[in-house]
């Protein structure tokens, strides 16, 4: 595997890893996450970096499967572009339904 590509894996599994550990397992409820800005906050900058670095993965290697990796993407600039309309409701759903799922990809592929 391209070393750049194994990197950028890295990136997104570290990423995934510490906004498990902002909201840990038996901890994880949406009425604490809503009201706790510094986690709201971080995050978000995991997601930014799990988006940007699927799409640097897929600039380098446009065959590379990465299971919604156009939606990874597009929340990476939501966020960025438009943060004032980004929900706790969205942030919340993908965090608890899709990067369990993201985590398991990633892992089989590094």
């Amino acid at each position: 595997m391209d070393r750049e590509i194994k990197t950028w894996l890295f990136d997104i599994l570290n990423a995934i890893e510490e906004i498990e550990q902002f909201l840990p397992q038996g901890q994880r409820l949406f009425e604490v996450y809503k009201d706790d800005l510094k986690t709201k906050r971080a995050v978000e900058r995991n997601l930014e970096i799990i988006g940007e670095a699927t799409n640097r993965i897929l600039n380098k290697d446009s065959n590379f499967k990465i299971s919604h990796s156009r939606k990874v993407i597009s929340l990476r600039n939501r966020i960025i572009h438009g943060y004032d309309v980004i929900s706790d409701e969205l942030i919340w759903g993908i965090v608890i339904n899709d990067l369990p799922k993201l985590k398991s990809e990633i892992s089989i592929n590094f």
